[in-house]
């Protein structure tokens, strides 16, 4: 039978640019389909502000890299470009603690806590991954608010993917590959723009079309960006794929005339699309009855790292905005630490989402509280707070606070129509309410904006909606012992089906607590090991 690839991969992030690099490396022909835009430094937007290449919204044209999903549950943010949501996230690549491996669904089905720390060390070395070495304000007055708070001691810098040059040297000075024996892209080290989130236009940030996929399209590996896979059947008569998947794909750009479809013959798919994305591909593709067997567990038990997004906005001219997107934390409890965030100077759109934190019951009745707050902050003090409760100037004005929690919680994600609009399918959340109110961490934002005569402030959608927002969304496609347990085994092999993988946030089994970058590149580096060179199988 004649194939177009070996394996074609559906996305191009921290799971997909690591199978594409591992199977290319192995010997086998890879195709990756990203639905987003390929990205050059001179092409990324100079601000939040120019939503049309800043978010990807194609039916109104705007073709940039960062998304946002709504759900009765939960607001998600994440990427959508070649590379993934490494083009748009913070940097951070941390470790979770062992325990993770003793929790949720993946507890038990090998010996992850022996086998994982060698992927971990190969994930770190591929990324470039480093201790920040530039703190800005932000951080210096989070360090501050731990030692008020007697944390202190858990205070640290973090684990990111960023090159930062020789010490001493200039900020900005351009290096040969640093990283991979000539055989990489040139680097600039950082000058700490605090510009990571809007896309690096420095060359500093570790993306993944500077390591992984970079070293895989030179390995023959071939990208198609702008291409979204609209369907995956198993070719010939045998059910299971065991002869290989016929793989349809359309432009994923919303132009009339631009629809066209293709199909490609390949041996088997790796869904790397993120978790909101494979699990609504795979919704569709069961739905329709291309992969029927794909198990009754997809959906099931989504987490969030039950984050929050608090801070406090400082009157005046502070520069919150100089230092990397995240560049230090702090353990506030065992289950909850927080993290200085920053967008860069005039990056203000996020904004918009913000008002005054409010305490109170997350129901009906915080909205009364939260007017109550604003009126009484507006009587008090208006010239004072009506400009804090402006977008402009927010991210040169605000330490925002990321706020992370370990403890178990989750959702389930379904496919169905919905009553208001009974003509198509969506995913739609189910399940418990995700707290929006982490009381130790408002209480924390509260006392730093007295200290520093601010105002705390948090997401008007939490209070509104009872909304939170998350760029950790994980699981939906987890591992279990069965087809009655998980949707894949250990090695990420979908059950019911041969050469059929899962490697991206999908795949978590427990809430890590951390940004899921790191366990993702480590645990698709664990999945790829098992698949043996093509000439063993030949």
């Amino acid at each position: 039978m004649n194939y177009d690839f070996d394996y074609l991969i559906v996305g191009s992030g921290f799971g997909g640019a690591v199978s594409a690099l591992r199977l290319a490396e192995k010997g086998y022909s890879v195709g990756v389909m990203e639905m987003g835009c390929r990205w050059d430094p001179d092409k990324l937007p100079s601000s939040t502000w120019n939503l049309r290449r800043w978010l990807w919204q194609p039916s109104l044209g705007w073709r940039g890299f960062f998304k946002i999903s709504w759900f009765r549950h939960v607001m998600v943010l994440h990427g959508n470009a070649v590379g993934g949501g490494s083009i748009t996230y913070a940097n951070t690549l941390l470790q979770p603690k062992p325990k993770v491996w003793r929790e949720g669904s993946w507890a038990g089905l090998t010996d992850w806590e022996s086998v994982m720390p060698g992927h971990y060390d190969t994930a770190r070395r591929m990324l470039g991954v480093t201790e920040n070495r530039i703190l800005g304000p932000a951080d210096e007055l989070l360090r501050e608010g731990a030692k008020e708070m007697g944390r202190e001691d858990s205070y640290y810098r973090t684990q990111v993917g960023v090159f930062f040059g020789d010490p001493g040297d200039e900020p900005g000075q351009q290096y040969d590959d640093p990283y991979f024996e000539g055989r990489g892209p040139a680097r600039n080290s950082c000058i700490g723009c605090g510009g990571c989130m809007v896309g690096c236009r420095y060359n500093a940030k570790n993306t993944l079309d500077k390591n992984y996929l970079y070293l895989a399209e030179r390995q023959g590996a071939q990208v198609f960006a702008e291409t979204r896979v609209v369907d995956v059947k198993p070719l010939g008569d045998a059910k299971d794929g065991s002869e290989g998947y016929v793989v349809t794909t359309a432009s994923s750009s919303w132009m009339p005339g631009l629809w066209r479809r293709r199909r490609w013959r390949v041996k088997g798919v790796v869904f790397s699309a993120s978790s909101l994305g494979t699990q609504k591909l795979l919704f569709e593709l069961r739905d329709r009855g291309s992969l029927p067997n794909i198990s009754n567990q997809l959906g099931r038990r989504v987490r969030t790292n039950a984050e929050s997004l608090i801070g406090v906005r400082l009157p005046g001219k502070p520069e919150m905005d100089r230092g990397i997107a995240i560049g230090s934390g702090f353990y506030l409890d065992e289950h909850t630490h927080i993290e200085a965030t920053r967008y860069p100077r005039g990056s203000d759109a996020m904004g918009l989402l913000v008002t005054a934190l409010t305490r109170g019951r997350p129901d009906w009745t915080r909205i009364l509280t939260w007017l109550r707050t604003v009126l009484l902050l507006l009587v008090r003090k208006p010239s004072k707070v009506l400009p804090l409760l402006s977008p402009f100037g927010m991210a040169r004005q605000t330490v925002i606070f990321l706020c992370m929690q370990t403890l178990e919680g989750h959702i389930d994600m379904r496919y169905q129509r919905r009553w208001y609009w009974p003509f198509s399918k969506r995913m739609v959340s189910y399940g418990p309410r995700i707290p929006t109110y982490i009381p130790q961490a408002n209480e924390f934002a509260l006392k730093m904006a007295r200290r520093l005569g601010g105002m705390a402030g948090s997401l008007i959608t939490e209070i509104l909606f009872n909304l939170p927002a998350t760029a950790h969304c994980m699981g939906g496609a987890a591992m279990g012992k069965s087809a009655e347990e998980g949707v894949i085994d250990h090695r990420q092999r979908v059950f019911g089906y041969r050469n059929l993988y899962i490697c991206d946030g999908s795949v978590l089994g427990a809430n890590l607590g951390v940004n899921p970058s790191l366990t993702i590149t480590a645990l698709t580096e664990h999945a790829m090991s098992h698949i043996p060179a093509k000439c063993e199988v030949e």
